[in-house]
């Protein structure tokens, strides 16, 4: 008798589980499933080459920053399966990708995406830029398109009975509210997958919903690359960046974009986030304000870190207003160490544009209590270290 082929092993669901864990290792649904997970991976390899697998039970809640979004927060058993098949696609679609698409790709990413853009403004300083936005993209993804891009690449039958498992699986069908319930109130018309049917929208929050994002539009990258044949054209999701000297060409490329959009994706451009300027006026992306001649950061960013810090050191002051430097528990100990990464990551957002006074000033005058515990690790105050580290 013939041995059954296994397409999906246990050896790459545990390269998949470690990955998995690598991002998520200090929740509690990780924590679960790292008890007996070989067992579990086991009886997900078993689910998988009976095709009886099915996605269980996700999170929902509701974020504010930096906008009101609906998220569903997959099990961690399904993020395991979730990496597993984008494992199997990604080799197959990366280089099907342009260059300048930068979301949720290896080494590429927010701060490539603006340096990238920073280069070609300052090669082209007298060029105009036309910035486009899909309206409410995740949620207007079309099901039937993506798989069938999907099953146009794929070959293999079982990557494909996965992929189709996880692109028609209905979140809202099995699901537990979280967080806040007031903040559900406050999602727009048309922007929960509670409202449409399950033949349209991804669920924000799962990786593969990342990829798949990719893989849909890069449909449109082909089509600005090699139809309108854009030089320079950047993507990070469904934010897009063209720049050229003619404004009129602009506007002419910007039609059949949306046209393009329109017939074969099914998507729509979001007519009050289309801009059309000179790029020495900024273009406000990924985060930077990028000029020919130099780069800022937000205000908003810079707004959300201060209230950070703020609300941080106000904490330590209500614990102990009289001696508030004193870390006298290792929880305290935690909470600084946990805060130091939340600076440094900032911090490694700020250094990529020219803050070098932002970075000074913000150290000098809102860290307070910080500054007994943080200093610099250098002169141009890239990122901090523990004072007694130093």
């Amino acid at each position: 008798m013939l041995k059954q082929k296994r397409h999906f092993s246990f050896q790459e669901l545990l390269s998949a589980y470690y990955h998995c864990r690598n991002h998520k290792r200090n929740t509690i649904n990780a924590a679960k499933f790292e008890t007996n997970f070989e067992v579990k991976l086991l009886q997900l390899e078993k689910e998988l080459c009976a095709h009886n697998y099915s996605p269980g039970r996700s999170v929902c809640f509701v974020v504010t920053e930096p906008k009101t979004r609906e998220i569903f927060a997959a099990d961690f058993g399904d993020r395991v399966i979730h990496h597993l098949l984008i494992e199997r696609l990604e080799p197959i679609w990366e280089p099907k990708f342009i260059f300048h698409s930068y979301a949720c790709r290896k080494d590429k990413g927010a701060i490539k995406a603006m340096l990238s853009l920073r280069k070609i403004l300052k090669k082209t300083p007298s060029s105009h830029f036309l910035q486009i936005d899909i309206r409410s993209f995740f949620i207007s993804l079309n099901k039937e398109i993506l798989f069938k891009l999907i099953q146009a690449q794929v070959k293999n039958p079982e990557i494909i009975w996965l992929a189709k498992k996880i692109i028609f699986h209905d979140p809202t069908s099995n699901f537990s509210r979280k967080g806040q319930l007031k903040l559900f109130n406050l999602l727009p018309e048309g922007k929960s997958l509670f409202d449409i049917p399950n033949t349209r929208g991804l669920p924000i929050g799962n990786l593969t919903s990342q990829f798949f994002a990719n893989v849909y539009l890069n449909e449109l990258d082909q089509f600005v690359k090699h139809n309108l044949k854009a030089k320079y054209y950047l993507r990070y999701v469904d934010d897009m960046v063209i720049l050229h000297s003619d404004p009129r060409q602009l506007q002419v490329w910007h039609d059949e974009i949306d046209n393009f959009l329109r017939q074969k994706l099914k998507l729509e451009l979001h007519p009050e986030k289309t801009i059309l300027k000179p790029g020495s006026q900024g273009i406000n992306f990924v985060g930077y304000i990028v000029k020919p001649d130099y780069t800022i950061v937000r205000n908003r960013t810079i707004k959300k870190f201060k209230n950070k810090l703020w609300q941080f050191n106000q904490k330590i002051l209500t614990k102990n207003p009289i001696q508030p430097i004193r870390l006298w528990t290792p929880e305290l100990c935690e909470e600084f160490r946990q805060m130091l990464a939340i600076i440094n990551s900032y911090y490694g957002v700020f250094k990529h544009a020219d803050t070098y006074h932002l970075r000074q000033h913000l150290y000098e005058k809102h860290f307070n209590i910080l500054k007994l515990y943080l200093t610099p690790a250098n002169k141009n105050f890239d990122y901090f270290i523990w004072t007694e580290e130093k």
